[in-house]
């Protein structure tokens, strides 16, 4: 049986002193939804992602992985 594999994030060691309701409201989304991406119970859009690294001033694949196969 293959295993399934989940995308990680990095988001949370990333935003340092930023808050999660600092960062949604930068990003224009709710804290729920930050919670959500940070805990891994939701992926964001591929737009969103790349807004949260902007962000973040990282990389897309530093805050997000995909793990090897």
């Amino acid at each position: 049986m293959v295993k399934p594999t989940q995308v990680t994030n990095n988001i949370r060691a990333l935003r340092g002193e930023l808050t999660q309701a600092e960062l949604a409201r930068q990003l224009g989304v709710t804290r729920q939804t930050i919670i959500a991406i940070e805990q891994g119970k939701y992926s964001p859009t591929l737009e969103l992602a790349f807004r949260l690294a902007r962000v973040l001033g990282a990389p897309l694949d530093e805050v997000f992985q995909y793990p090897e196969e």
